[in-house]
């Protein structure tokens, strides 16, 4: 990767003077983004305030969702043996499965949150793991997870691929396969009736081909696949969903939302 690295808002105040420390506020990764473009990095990281999370952006500036650097890190703990375990949040690409399982991965999904990712990692002897916060857990670290690991992790891998002329955007796009909504939040209080009717009224128009119900709901259809689960501190179901192509993701999206209009408290929109 070369032997310069720029740092910024290096000097520790918590005040946040550059921007605040959660990475997945699109609007604190533009000073990162612009960094890495005017630089001409490789690619730039991001931490949040304790350093347990972490993000990246690749050489274009452009953001990578946190899920896909579960595949990424494939390449440093998967030797093409079957069998090794791997860990995913519920809301994680199907793209990652389907590219690790390609590296040997056997594939394990379950709850968000580190209080239910370690023990479960643990439970299947995991060799590591991942969510879509940017949490990234090995089996070598106590099953725990760490930013600062998982840094340095994945620039072994981009260096190595670096050597082979592959940049990280070109890596990103081998891995990604589907068009994602990202987390989109509805204001509910009736959450569980919330859920159920969605869940039911897709599940009676389209045929489901998995189904798994132990964090809110993951419902993977024909041709899409969407997660719903409601916020366990605030007034939120968090909707996330992928699909082939973006026409169809927007069409599902928009009866997503017709579905859930009974139930959202536009007073607090």
């Amino acid at each position: 990767l070369g032997k310069s690295q720029i740092f910024i808002n290096e000097e520790p105040d918590g005040r946040f003077p550059g921007h605040d420390p959660n990475p997945l506020n699109p609007e604190n990764t533009i000073q990162l983004s612009q960094t890495v473009r005017d630089n001409g990095c490789h690619l730039g990281m991001i931490f949040d305030g304790d350093a347990d999370r972490v993000m990246f952006v690749d050489e274009n500036g452009s953001f990578i969702s946190p899920d896909l650097m579960i595949a990424v890190l494939g390449h440093k703990f998967l030797d093409g043996t079957t069998g090794c375990r791997v860990l995913q949040d519920i809301r994680t690409s199907k793209s990652v499965g389907e590219y690790l399982e390609n590296m040997g991965a056997e594939m394990h999904m379950w709850r968000v949150g580190r209080a239910f990712a370690t023990p479960k990692l643990k439970e299947i002897d995991g060799i590591y793991g991942g969510e879509l916060a940017g949490h990234y857990y090995f089996r070598d670290f106590n099953y725990s997870d760490s930013g600062i690991l998982a840094s340095l992790f994945i620039l072994e891998v981009i260096s190595a691929m670096q050597a082979k002329g592959k940049t990280l955007s070109s890596l990103i796009a081998s891995i990604s396969n589907y068009c994602s909504s990202g987390e989109i939040n509805f204001i509910v209080e009736d959450k569980n009736t919330a859920i159920l009717t969605l869940v039911e009224s897709i599940s009676a128009r389209e045929k489901v081909l998995k189904k798994y119900d132990f964090d809110g709901y993951r419902l993977e259809l024909n041709d899409w696949w969407f997660n719903i689960r409601p916020s366990n501190t605030e007034p939120y179901l968090r909707f996330i969903a992928e699909a082939g192509d973006e026409g169809l993701l927007k069409d599902k999206i928009e009866m997503v939302k017709r579905l859930l209009e009974p139930f959202i408290d536009h007073r607090q929109s």
